[in-house]
C-alpha cells in the first residue's frame, strides 16, 4: 500500500510513464494544476513556490522508495522532482499566464538538463534527497533568470 502510495507520487500521478521524455511530462503535468487553479481558482503566483517546498519531503521519500523499488539511483519514472523544480521557477514571475508558464517551463527544463554547478553536484546526495534536490535547485536557477529578465524589461520601460 505504502509502495504504491509512494509511486504515485513519485510519478507524479503517471506522467513518469511517458515513453518519451518523461521528465519533460512531469514539468508539463506540473504546470496543468497550477494553471487550472490559478486561471479558475484564483491562486495568486507565490503559492506555486511554495507547494514545491511542501511537496519536498513527501517527494524525497516517494522517490526514494520508487528508485529502491526500481533498482535504479534515479529512474526516469521519478518526476516528482521535476513537479517540485517546475514550481519553484514559478517563484520569479510576478503573474501567471500563458507567457510566464512557457518562460518557466523552458527555464526549468534548460537548467534540469544543464545542470549547472552546483545542480549536477546535488544529485550525488543519496536516495530521494539527490533525485529532488538537483531539480530544486534547477527550479532555484529558472526563478531567478525569469526574475531577472522580468526587472530588466521593467527597467528598459524606464
Amino acid at each position: 500500500m505504502m509502495t504504491r502510495a509512494a509511486e504515485l507520487l513519485a510519478t507524479w500521478f503517471g506522467c513518469g510513464y511517458s515513453p518519451v521524455g518523461p521528465g519533460t511530462a512531469g514539468a508539463l503535468g506540473a504546470l496543468i494544476p497550477a494553471w487550472l487553479l490559478s486561471r479558475y481558482a484564483g491562486w495568486p503566483v507565490w503559492v506555486w513556490p511554495i507547494a514545491a517546498i511542501l511537496i519536498t519531503a513527501p517527494g524525497v521519500w516517494a522517490a526514494g522508495v520508487t528508485a529502491a523499488r526500481a533498482g535504479k539511483k534515479d529512474p526516469g519514472l521519478v518526476v516528482i522532482d521535476e513537479v517540485a523544480g517546475q514550481w519553484l521557477t514559478l517563484a520569479g514571475a510576478q503573474v501567471f499566464n500563458w507567457k510566464t508558464a512557457l518562460a518557466a517551463f523552458v527555464l526549468f527544463r534548460l537548467f534540469d538538463i544543464w545542470k549547472p554547478p552546483p545542480v549536477r553536484q546535488l544529485e550525488r546526495l543519496p536516495g530521494g534527497t539527490g533525485i529532488m534536490a538537483d531539480d530544486l535547485m534547477a527550479g532555484v536557477y529558472g526563478a531567478a533568470f525569469l526574475w531577472l529578465v522580468r526587472v530588466l524589461a521593467a527597467n528598459s520601460l524606464h
